[in-house]
């Protein structure tokens, strides 16, 4: 065995040569005079080398500390060369292990793989409920009756639907400290029956006809801004879900093909939409293009017009028009459509479904499915175009009545 004095003296030589301290540890002396700790091993019936350090860096006590740790991961079952590797990925990680880096982390990941701005501020939002009770804790100190008790005080303020989601995305976040070698498990999945599950409630909609044509002569009659009042003539027509309709933008709509294409990474279904336009849609955007036309967004925010237009912006008018919160929302315009394109009988219901953009789940599907009744949806939306038009004129409709109408509830 070595003594620290053998060590120390330890002269070069006109070739490299090793001082064994047994156990396959040794200290090799290059001809320069540097000085390394090596171990001889072997695993799996291979033979390897491990490099513990330099010394008088790494000292022969700590040098045989690690000796004495690879033997044990042999043991074990562990190969040392395999685990160096994985923690020399997750070590700087390590030193950023509080929730709140995490998350940012996370955050960070979800950015750069093209999640929507929309969604990434709710999920920042939600985590911020977190971050007062667990955002400076080690991640993988964190135990399930600490989160549960950030989650309660949650509900105790009546968001109940928070409490849930928050629960779900601080999954996320153990399950990526976990990737990342932060974290054992996910300990918010102790938590599964744990939190309060909040009653569903649908958006409000008009979904009658004769209520329809009552909110289109309305929308008509509006006499506030005019970037809102032509959000709310165009919002009957397409019908898209509030946050695409708010945030459309000029170079997505192709005037000369009649066509509105949504980007994948504005959709609540991460795939592209299209929206063929009909008529009376091209005569509202010629109209809003000599009011908004060389700005990027259709419908910017009023004194800001580099964003879009806030998303409470058309509920609010809706108010002023009389609507309240139990009668109609922006949302509700979807199922309005839903529910009347249905009810006429005229129109397959997978070419309504397409055009709502409910995506089909399965990516096989999605794939073989992709563009299917295009060419009913041209005629669907502009036949949808004209019945508004009968509805707001307020003449005679008849009803078919082809299947049971569905749900007004669009809860996709």
């Amino acid at each position: 065995m070595l003594t620290d004095l053998a060590v120390r003296k330890a002269a070069p030589r006109e070739k490299a040569y090793k001082l064994s301290d047994g156990g396959g540890l040794y200290l090799l002396v290059t001809a320069a005079g540097q000085r390394y700790w090596r171990m001889d091993y072997r695993f799996a019936d291979k033979r390897a080398t491990a490099a513990i350090g330099v010394y008088p860096i790494v000292t022969l006590a700590e040098a045989r500390a690690k000796r004495l740790e690879i033997k044990k991961q042999i043991a074990e079952g562990i190969n040392p060369a395999a685990k160096r590797k994985i923690d020399k990925i997750t070590g700087p990680l390590a030193n950023v292990n509080s929730f709140r880096a995490v998350a940012e982390e996370w955050l960070d990941k979800a950015r750069r793989e093209g999640r929507a701005e929309v969604t990434l501020g709710k999920l920042k939002w939600l985590l911020e409920f977190a971050y007062p009770f667990i955002g400076d804790r080690k991640v993988r100190d964190i135990t399930a009756p600490e989160l549960l008790a950030g989650l309660r005080d949650v509900e105790k303020r009546g968001h109940y639907e928070t409490a849930r989601r928050l629960r779900s995305t601080c999954g996320q976040v153990f399950r990526y400290a976990i990737a990342t070698g932060r974290a054992d498990r996910d300990i918010s999945a102790d938590l599964r029956g744990a939190i309060t599950v909040p009653k569903v409630t649908h958006r409000a909609a008009i979904t009658t006809p004769i209520e329809a044509g009552v909110l289109l002569r309305a929308i008509d009659a509006y006499s506030g801004y005019p970037v809102t009042h032509a959000a709310l003539r165009l919002a009957p027509h397409v019908f898209a879900r509030p946050g695409e309709l708010r945030h459309a933008e000029w170079t997505e709509f192709d005037l000369t093909k009649n066509i509105w294409t949504v980007p994948a990474e504005k959709t609540k279904m991460r795939v592209a939409h299209r929206v063929p336009l009909s008529r009376q849609v091209l005569v509202i955007l010629a109209e809003l293009r000599a009011n908004t036309g060389n700005h990027r967004y259709l419908f910017p925010a009023q004194g800001k017009r580099d964003r879009p237009m806030c998303e409470n912006t058309i509920n609010l008018a809706l108010r002023r028009m009389g609507f309240d919160s139990k009668t109609m929302t922006a949302h509700g315009f979807r199922a309005m459509a839903s529910t009347l394109l249905n009810e006429l009988g005229h129109w397959n219901p997978d070419a309504i479904e397409r055009q709502l953009g409910h995506a089909e789940s399965d990516d096989v599907r999605r794939a073989y499915a992709r563009g299917e009744h295009w060419e009913e949806r041209i005629r669907m939306m502009q036949s949808w175009s004209d019945y508004l038009d009968q509805l707001r004129s307020g003449a005679k409709i008849l009803q078919g009545s082809f299947r049971k109408p569905p749900s007004a509830a669009i809860s996709r």
